[in-house]
């Protein structure tokens, strides 16, 4: 099984794609709807992939967790191959995985589709033991659900703690839709509690439209510190709850750590992960700069300034799929045109966007001059529910896009 396809003299090239997360997802698909006969592979660890976008809204109780679940029998029926085990080991000089099981699988090229990993490493205090008390909530189903316990639990006038990390991380707007989304809840049960968002940076994306949007839904309850005010967590204890930051200590009732985080682990498996654990790669194919024949999507990958987002991950798993398939057929691939368009809720009726086109220039995959557009600032209160209506169209219709039928 070592020699690739293409090398036996076989007609049908084989691509494996590891990861099935939206990037991972959509890329699979892709392969299969323009390679034609080509042999496409899925592997991923996981029956169920749970979704990142909304799991703020499962936290307030405003969505159940089951809406973020999805499986792979879709793929499967298109005619992908569906491995669930996970990646012991890539060859990359002889084109082959292993599998956990010790089984090999040949390919003629790989993507990987990582995602992110927490960085266990990067703040003192916080570890997985520590996640059980404080917990992330950027990964997984429990951890989402388990954050969701502790603020039911949380008495009124009790004190919401957030660290937000620096970047790069997956979702850069994610752990201020977070906050707004946990005031909603806040407010219409424990009216009396209190939000402090700490933050290692001194700005954040959307940052007015967040700020406008708290301010006019939840005055006085949620208070943001930026780096230069002291917001900066360096370290944390979990049996007290507390936040260390560079001037002061923070005490939690219930405390969200939104931890540093890094390329998933297959990146490191593959080798295409660089000293600062994400993946650079080529902006045209997506092809590591690291290893020959490896393509890298998703939020692992330093994609310039396109952000770690599910729009983004799926748009480069179209544009990695075409570059593929181009590359079996001794064709130059097409320059890629990705976009990303990601909304943000402050409540169940109150969303803003923001979208953007970006393309190859200097190594990177840059904005195109004039398609990166925010809502407006002064939207109004029919706008303001339309985007939140429109956030929930964009997901089905992602959703349907790379898992559904």
């Amino acid at each position: 099984m070592a020699a690739p396809a293409l090398v036996r003299g076989q007609t049908t090239a084989k691509v494996v794609v590891v990861g099935g997360g939206f990037g991972g997802a959509a890329c699979a698909r892709a392969l299969k709807e323009l390679g034609g006969e080509l042999n496409v592979t899925l592997v991923e660890r996981d029956k169920t992939y749970t979704a990142c976008p909304f799991n703020s809204a499962v936290i307030a109780g405003m969505r159940p967790l089951e809406r973020q679940e999805f499986g792979y029998e879709a793929l499967a029926h298109r005619g992908i191959s569906v491995a669930t085990t996970a990646v012991a080991a890539v060859d990359a000089s002889a084109r082959t995985l292993t599998l956990a099981a010790g089984d090999r699988l040949a390919y003629d090229r790989l993507v990987v589709a990582p995602g992110i990993d927490i960085n266990w490493q990067a703040l003192p205090g916080y570890d997985e033991a520590a996640a059980g008390k404080m917990p992330h909530a950027w990964k997984g189903g429990g951890q989402v659900e388990l954050l969701k316990r502790q603020l039911e639990a949380m008495a009124d006038g009790g004190l919401v703690v957030i660290s937000a990390p620096a970047t790069p991380y997956r979702c850069p707007p994610a752990p201020y839709e977070r906050a707004g989304l946990i005031a909603h809840y806040l407010k219409a049960h424990k009216p009396r509690s209190k939000i402090l968002l700490l933050d290692s940076k001194d700005s954040f994306s959307k940052q007015r439209l967040f700020q406008d949007a708290w301010k006019a839904l939840y005055p006085g309850m949620i208070e943001w510190v930026p780096l230069s005010q002291g917001g900066n967590v360096t370290s944390v204890d979990p049996s007290t709850l507390t936040f260390v930051t560079d001037f002061d200590k923070h005490k939690a009732d219930v405390a969200n750590v939104v931890p540093p985080q890094k390329g998933g682990a297959i990146a490191t498996v593959a080798g295409v992960a660089d000293r600062t654990s994400w993946c650079p790669i080529d902006p045209v194919t997506f092809e590591s700069t690291l290893k020959p024949d490896i393509h890298v999507l998703g939020d692992a990958a330093l994609a310039g300034a396109m952000p770690k987002s599910a729009s983004s991950a799926a748009a480069q798993g179209r544009a990695c799929a075409a570059a593929v398939v181009a590359r079996l057929a001794g064709r130059e691939p097409p320059q890629p045109r990705p976009a990303n368009l990601c909304y943000s809720l402050a409540s169940p009726d109150y969303g803003f966007s923001e979208r953007g086109v970006y393309h190859p220039e200097n190594g990177l995959l840059l904005a195109v001059a004039g398609t990166n557009v925010l809502s407006p600032a002064d939207g109004d209160a029919a706008l303001r529910r339309k985007e939140a209506h429109d956030a929930e169209d964009w997901y089905r219709t992602i959703t349907a896009e790379t898992f559904g039928s």
